[in-house]
């Protein structure tokens, strides 16, 4: 038992993961809950939820309850991380701190919902810092110094990028296209295109089977099984990469555009920094395949994938947790101690 606790939280819209001081990583489950519809329950959550997506009976939604990085269902987000935090391998203590990442640009009822949901999972303190200032710090990027570090978090709802200079971030976009909308898109020419219906975790292992940015210099293809549109019966099709890659060109067009955007908002001597120093990409979506060719292609600059890139947002949280005094300046707000 401690006198106090403190977490770092990354709470995504593809998997939620939870840092404790001194510990390391202890949580890292999908964002995913199980809700009984008769009972009003949630009867799973996390891998246990994760399996019954798309495979649920009509009275059990699985569901996941945040959207593009931010909280579409307040009551669902707070049992999931409830939940979480209740695990028999979180340490129980009296006090509990929590620094968790949030999204660039978020507006102020939004901080505000992130600070009352971990303040009703029983943070008696919240301390918010936005993403790609965490997965800079989870990259172990110097951003103290006066010298531009462009970081570009391709998760699963929501594409997070900024320009960090001198411990804060001078320019951000974000923007809906990631990891789950390159599985709609799938999805969608699956159906148009194929006359096959399939689910996301379909489409989600097609994508990372065979999808590439870039031709790959190989040829993959993938047997995909579904329902027909036209007989309803089951189905199998093989899907080529070069077919995926066409599908996927569009919604990877709309993220270089945005990058592109970025860099042309920046001052000059930071576009410099950028030009000698590179760009950074973490999060899921920076291990399809070929995506940082591409981008250093379109953009004219070396990408480096950060190391680890699914975790360093979280890391980032657990640099901050492990000296909150010393790291005040990079947080985004610090919410008042509960009365």
């Amino acid at each position: 038992m401690l006198l106090k606790k403190v977490l770092g939280i990354d709470l995504g819209t593809d998997t939620t993961r939870v840092y404790v001081k001194g510990v390391g990583l202890a949580v890292s489950e999908p964002s995913i809950v199980a809700f009984n519809n008769r009972t009003h329950r949630v009867v799973a959550v996390g891998f246990e939820a994760k399996k019954m997506l798309s495979r649920t009976p009509a009275h059990i939604t699985a569901l996941r309850p945040m959207s593009h990085g931010v909280i579409a269902d307040f009551e669902m987000v707070r049992e999931m991380l409830g939940r979480f935090l209740d695990r028999n391998d979180l340490p129980w203590s009296w006090v509990t701190e929590i620094v968790t990442s949030i999204p660039t640009n978020l507006t102020e009822v939004e901080q505000k919902s992130v600070e009352d949901l971990l303040g009703e999972v029983g943070a008696s303190r919240v301390h918010l810092i936005e993403q790609p200032l965490a997965a800079a710090l989870g990259g172990r990027l110097d951003v103290h110094q006066p010298t531009a570090h462009l970081i570009v978090d391709v998760g699963a709802g929501a594409t997070d990028m900024a320009i960090i200079s001198m411990s804060g971030i001078v320019v951000s976009r974000r923007l809906k296209v990631a990891g789950h909308y390159f599985n709609q898109e799938i999805i969608k020419a699956v159906r148009e295109e194929l006359k096959l219906d399939i689910g996301e975790p379909t489409a989600e292992e097609t994508k990372i089977a065979i999808g590439s940015a870039v031709p790959v210099g190989e040829r993959l293809d993938i047997a995909v099984r579904g329902r027909d549109v036209q007989s309803g019966m089951p189905r199998e099709v093989s899907i080529r990469d070069t077919q995926v890659r066409f599908w996927l060109a569009r919604p990877l067009k709309l993220i270089v555009e945005a990058v592109k955007d970025l860099v042309e908002s920046a001052p000059p001597e930071l576009v410099g920094d950028i030009y000698k120093n590179g760009m950074y990409f973490c999060g899921g979506g920076s291990l399809f395949r070929g995506i940082d060719q591409l981008i250093a292609k379109e953009i004219g600059v070396p990408v480096r994938i950060i190391e680890d890139p699914l975790t360093c947002v979280v890391r980032g949280t657990g640099v901050v947790s492990e000296d909150i005094g010393a790291s005040r300046h990079l947080l985004t707000n610090l919410s008042k101690k509960k009365a």
